[in-house]
């Protein structure tokens, strides 16, 4: 069994930065692809980013180029980098395994506005 506790987002204004964490418990980690997801207010959550067990990654074409997604194994731990935001980035963000068959964790409000 894998839990999440994602950490790291806030109030930012358009064009701003953050970067979340997902700390994941259980030893089986390292195997498992994992994604960030996100759901907006009234829309379906939706996977952004996916990483491979190894490094290999893959985004969304509405956050290509300006979010980065990566893991460090030794910390049970995946990360999302978020350039460039845009008020249209705002959502709950969470992470899971891909596909999603994990259950969620409370995610991490990101909200991007003037």
């Amino acid at each position: 069994q894998v839990a999440f506790v994602e950490s790291g987002g806030g109030l930012v204004q358009p064009g701003g930065s953050l970067r979340l964490s997902c700390a994941a418990s259980g030893s089986i980690f390292r195997f498992y692809a994992m994604g960030w997801y996100r759901q907006a207010p009234g829309k379906q959550r939706e996977l952004v980013a996916r990483v491979s067990s190894g490094t290999t990654t893959n985004y969304a074409d509405s956050v290509k180029g300006r979010f980065t997604v990566s893991r460090d194994n030794a910390k049970n731990t995946v990360y999302l980098q978020m350039n460039s935001l845009k008020p249209e980035d705002t959502a709950v963000y969470y992470c899971n395994v891909v596909p999603a068959t994990a259950g969620w964790g409370q995610g991490t409000q990101v909200t991007v506005s003037s």
